[in-house]
């Protein structure tokens, strides 16, 4: 063999060394909110762990883990607004925990099969209203399949509760009034919606109008995901490298919003958690509400086409 046939090996090799060294030196993202469906099989059996679906009725009814209760966004909302998403009240949560037979001291479990972007909504509410006795499933359903978990189609009984919440803390929320009055500073405001109603070109349903906020930056909620796969969270380089595009250091205020607050929420749960960045809020009505209200500025860049999912 030639030294130059030895030479071009020895290149073969390193290169392939290099990239097995790449590809293992990525880290698993990490929380105390996360739970692996390995880790709940371990603990599923302890009677303080009250499991909540929140995947739609109809998936819900054909197979969830046993003994889970069923929760949709509708449960999470407050009603009395003219339009629709706005986070349910701190007595309207204790009153529907209360109903299912959730304790005070119980662990939460939430999974959807979404990505955990159903499911942030709900760590978001309960985070503002200082209960921090839950965990969401890493992978949702699909991970619970994975590992060999079992599907029922029964439905738990439960006894009715009492069940409270402590201090209301809204440490990840803002108002539109908060939103508006950071628009003449330095605050970031990151938009998590589609690239396409981010720049008017969708308006889903429950919008008066299309179109953003003013000086908002866009990253797809959905970027922080394996959304084609397995639907779990990327590494944390690839997150880091993500949100990186935002140019903000992580002390920095950074408003997150969508359309309803469900995807930015589950961008908080990944900024705040994943990454560490200590002053992210998320904006509850989000482009719902900004568009309903007449005189708050908006922008546009499309000509826009309604859509009603």
């Amino acid at each position: 063999m030639s030294w130059k046939i030895s030479l071009f090996i020895a290149i073969l090799s390193l290169c392939a060394c290099e990239q097995r060294k790449a590809a293992t030196s990525h880290t698993s993202v990490s929380s105390p909110y996360l739970i692996t469906a390995e880790e709940l099989q371990e603990a599923y059996q302890n009677e303080t762990i009250k499991l909540i679906d929140f995947r739609t009725k109809e998936n819900y009814s054909n197979g969830h883990l046993p003994g889970a209760l069923h929760l949709s966004r509708a449960d999470i909302e407050d009603s009395t607004y003219a339009y629709t998403g706005m986070m349910a009240s701190l007595s309207q949560i204790e009153r529907l925990f209360s109903y299912l037979g959730i304790k005070t001291k119980d662990t939460i479990v939430i999974y959807d099969d979404v990505g955990l972007c159903n499911a942030s909504r709900l760590w978001w509410i309960l985070q503002n209203y200082n209960y921090k006795n839950l965990k969401m499933l890493h992978g949702g359903i699909s991970a619970w399949e994975s590992v060999g978990g079992k599907l029922s189609i029964e439905i738990p009984a439960s006894e009715k509760s009492d069940f409270k919440l402590g201090k209301p803390l809204m440490q990840f929320y803002v108002s539109k009034e908060d939103v508006l009055k950071a628009l003449s500073d330095k605050t970031i405001v990151l938009d998590t919606r589609t690239i396409d109603e981010y720049v008017a070109k969708k308006q889903k349903k429950g919008a008066t109008k299309a179109g953003r906020i003013p000086k908002s930056i866009h990253i797809d909620w959905a970027e922080a995901i394996n959304y084609t796969s397995d639907k779990c969270f990327k590494s944390k380089e690839d997150l880091e490298a993500i949100y990186g595009r935002m140019g903000a250091d992580k002390k920095k205020t950074i408003i997150v919003y969508c359309h309803s607050g469900v995807r930015s929420a589950h961008t908080t749960f990944v900024l705040t958690q994943l990454l560490g960045y200590e002053n992210v809020k998320n904006y509850d009505g989000s482009w719902t509400e900004w568009s309903y209200l007449d005189g708050l500025p908006f922008e546009t860049d499309s000509i826009t086409t309604t859509n009603n999912l």
